[in-house]
Order: C-alpha cells, then sequence, then structure tokens
C-alpha cells in the first residue's frame, strides 16, 4: 500500500530524523510535533497518499528515533527520566499524525482487531505505532494499551467479537505471561499475532507457543489479510503442552526459589568484592535488583529452553554496567554463586556455563 509520489519518501527522512531526535533530546514537545508535520507535508490530495505517507512517518521517522532513544539511555547518555520524558513526546507525535490522516480513516473498516500488551508489559509504544498502521490500511482497532491483564483481553475480545489479538511485549521475562495470554485467546477460539523484542529473533519464541509472528506493522497487516490458521483444540493448554521441557520442573524450582537465590549470590558477590562493604543503600538495592533481573532471565530461559536468551541479556547487562562505570566481572560472580546453589539442574548448568563463555571467553 504506496503511493507513488511516496515511493521516494523513507530517502528524505535523514534530515527530519535527526531533528526529531534532537527535539526529543531536549524535550521540547512543540518543535518534534512540527517536524512530523513538516515530514507529513501540506499537499496530500489523495487518501492513498495520506496512507502511505501517515504509515512511512510511523515507522520510518517516529520509530527509528524511539530505537535511538532506547540505545542512549543504554549508553548511560540519558536518565530514565529523559527517556520516559521523550516516550511522551514520541506518542504526542502519533497523535499528530493521527490528526493529519484523520480523513483517511473513514469507510467501512475492514474488520476488528484488538492490539494489546502483555500483561506486565509497559513499552506501549511499539503497540501503538502498530494500532495505527492499521487502521491507516483500513481495519478498526481497539487499542488497549500497556500491561493488559490477560482474562480482561480474553473477555474483550470475545465481547468484541475481534477477528484477532494482536499481542506486544518487548522483554521476554514476561515470556510466561505471553504464553499465558495465547493459549487463553486460543483456547477462547482467537486468532494470535505476536509481535515484539520479547519473542525473539524471527519470532522464534511466538512460534514455540503456537502464535503467529508479524516482524512489524506492515507484517502483521499482512497476515491479517491472509487467510487464518485453523484453531486449536478448545480450551486452555498447559504450559507443557507447546514446551515439553518444562516437566523437568526447573524453571518452577528456580522461579519458585528465587527470592533466596537472589539473597545468596549478592552474600557471595559482597564476600568476591569487599569494595560493597562502603556502598550505601541505594547502591546496595540496585545490586539486589541486578541480581534479581539475572535469576529472574535464567528462569525465562529455562522457560523457553534457550540458552541464547540468557547469554544474550548477560552481555547487554555488561554492556549496560560498563556505561556506567561498574566492572563487568562483578556478573561472573553472580553465575558462579548460581552455580553453587543449582548444581544439581543439568539445563541451568549448561545455560550458566553458555554466558560464562560469552563473558569470559
Amino acid at each position: 500500500m504506496t503511493g507513488g509520489a511516496a515511493n521516494d519518501f523513507p530517502s528524505s527522512l535523514a534530515e527530519p530524523r535527526e531533528r526529531l531526535w534532537q527535539a526529543l533530546h531536549a524535550g521540547d514537545e512543540t518543535r518534534a510535533v512540527a517536524v512530523v508535520r513538516g515530514a507529513l507535508g501540506a499537499h496530500l490530495s489523495t487518501v492513498e497518499q495520506m496512507r502511505a505517507t501517515g504509515e512511512r512517518v510511523l515507522l520510518d521517522l517516529i520509530a527509528p528515533v524511539q530505537v535511538r532513544l532506547g540505545a542512549a539511555w543504554a549508553a548511560n547518555d540519558i536518565t530514565v527520566a529523559q527517556e520516559h520524558a521523550a516516550t511522551a513526546i514520541s506518542e504526542r507525535c502519533v497523535a499528530a499524525v493521527v490528526d493529519v490522516t484523520a480523513s483517511a480513516r473513514h469507510g467501512t473498516p475492514t474488520g476488528r482487531v484488538v492490539v494489546a500488551c502483555v500483561d506486565g508489559e509497559w513499552h506501549a509504544l511499539p503497540a501503538r505505532l502498530v494500532s495505527e498502521v492499521l487502521r491507516l490500511r483500513g481495519w478498526r482497532v481497539d487499542y488497549l494499551g500497556a500491561h493488559v491483564p490477560t482474562e480482561h483481553l480474553v473477555a474483550h475480545a470475545r465481547y468484541t467479537r475481534a477477528r484477532a489479538v494482536l499481542l506486544s511485549s518487548s522483554v521476554e521475562v514476561l515470556l510466561p505471561a505471553a504464553h499465558n495470554a495465547i493459549s487463553s485467546c486460543q483456547g477462547a477460539g482467537i486468532r494470535v499475532i505476536a509481535g515484539g523484542a520479547a519473542f525473539g529473533p524471527q519470532g522464534r519464541y511466538a512460534r514455540l507457543m503456537r502464535a503467529e509472528w508479524a516482524g512489524d506493522a506492515p507484517g502483521a497487516a499482512d497476515l491479517l489479510a491472509g487467510a487464518p490458521r485453523r484453531p486449536g483444540a478448545s480450551g486452555i493448554r498447559p504450559p507443557e503442552a507447546d514446551l515439553p521441557h518444562l516437566g523437568d520442573e526447573e524453571y518452577t524450582m528456580v522461579h519458585q526459589a528465587k527470592r533466596q537465590l537472589v539473597k545468596q549470590a549478592l552474600a557471595d558477590v559482597q564476600d568476591d568484592f569487599p569494595e560493597m562493604r562502603w556502598y550505601n543503600r541505594y547502591q546496595n538495592e540496585r545490586t539486589a535488583e541486578d541480581i534479581d533481573h539475572i535469576v529472574t532471565y535464567l528462569a525465562t530461559a529455562l522457560y523457553v529452553d534457550c540458552a541464547d536468551l540468557f547469554a544474550r541479556f548477560l552481555a547487554w547487562t555488561a554492556d549496560i554496567l560498563s556505561a556506567r562505570g561498574v566492572p563487568p566481572r562483578c556478573l561472573l560472580a553472580v553465575l558462579d554463586s548460581l552455580s553453587g546453589q543449582l548444581k544439581d539442574f543439568p539445563r541451568v548448568f549448561g545455560i550458566l556455563h553458555d554466558a560464562r563463555v560469552v563473558l569470559d571467553p
């Protein structure tokens, strides 16, 4: 779905992207919205031009700048507060696209769908972008936003007789919750299309959970336009139906023992790094929080039986710590502690071993 006049549009976005980045970095909402409106242009004479141009501004201007914001936070170039403020401005930029292209959204809708974030997922902008692209392509969209409890998601989709639920998640630790949402929707006879970084490279975890996968908003639209998969058996599937390895209960035991694992790992790290004795309360709390994240990602890797998920997280964490002046070698002490505490768990051992190779090749 592209208009002829818009075919060269992406090549012209380098300068607007930089200007939008500068506006977001400065927290300047007025300037950011002006950049987006300027990119949309004043001569959108046809509905097709409005739709094509609106979609490209959403996906080739706003979305890449948002990705850059995340990278800037990871590099410690901006604070959490700055990132949150900039994301709020990005939402206002999306609203500007909606305002300008409003007249392209009339007519009989192709069908009705629900777009929502997994329970616990607060990164809602990707789902919002998908929603607006689908609206531009003629769909009626119920956008439910961030952190949608599964029972309410299913109830809403059934009440509205939605053709599909599009489920978004950016954070891998929410994969068990995503799996519950997928099986609950499918058990109610509702088609599910999953998207977002949480579902892994090429959507590998979505496929494990028997969901359809869309790598981006146009991909989701293409799936919706095609024939849906045949629904499976009615009723919610137990996790083991899709993930037989859960039968060894390693995930369950690590998940349930997380509090004790974190407590012991924190004590072991403090023994290995005597300088931590002079940490203030805030520093100790953040250290405990980091270890909690490590154990949670370990449990998630067990859930989907993917050592690479944990190794990627540890490599990312090492980069984050380096950017903040914390020696990444402290992660090895955490892995050593967990290995000692969980020495009788074969899958855990393999995951921790692979992660250690990444950190200390």
